[in-house]
């Protein structure tokens, strides 16, 4: 990777673009992060609405940002690996395994949040 001379204020702009494209990218290449998207803009309302106590809120809301960011963290992994060529091997049908497996968990924890603190 090239070294970049910004420094300072330049680097965070930079930087925040950077993370910009990532989002805009993910939303239109991965349906899943759509989807989830989705869910979250049911769901927030939802835990504002439920909720009074501020803790409450935070762990609703924050166990569905896990969710859209360890999607976007899969997305990568399946990116990455799908660079390679389309060829099955053994451990790339293992990272993505463990991608997806990881946003399976993303998903429990949010839902063992959600019931604990609804009930």
């Amino acid at each position: 990777m090239a070294y970049s001379n910004h420094r300072g204020l330049t680097r965070i702009i930079k930087a925040f673009g950077y993370s910009w494209s990532g989002l805009r990218s993910t939303f239109r290449h991965e349906e899943a992060f759509r989807q989830e998207l989705l869910l979250c803009l049911v769901l927030i309302p939802a835990a504002l609405w439920l909720t009074d106590v501020g803790v409450e809120r935070a762990l609703l809301i924050g166990s569905l940002f896990l969710i859209l960011i360890v999607e976007l963290l899969n997305s990568g992994i399946e990116a990455a690996i799908d660079r390679f060529g389309d060829e099955l091997h053994k451990l790339s049908a293992r990272a993505k395994d463990m991608g997806s497996a990881a946003v399976l968990l993303s998903f429990i924890n949010a839902g063992a949040i959600w019931l604990l603190v609804l009930l």
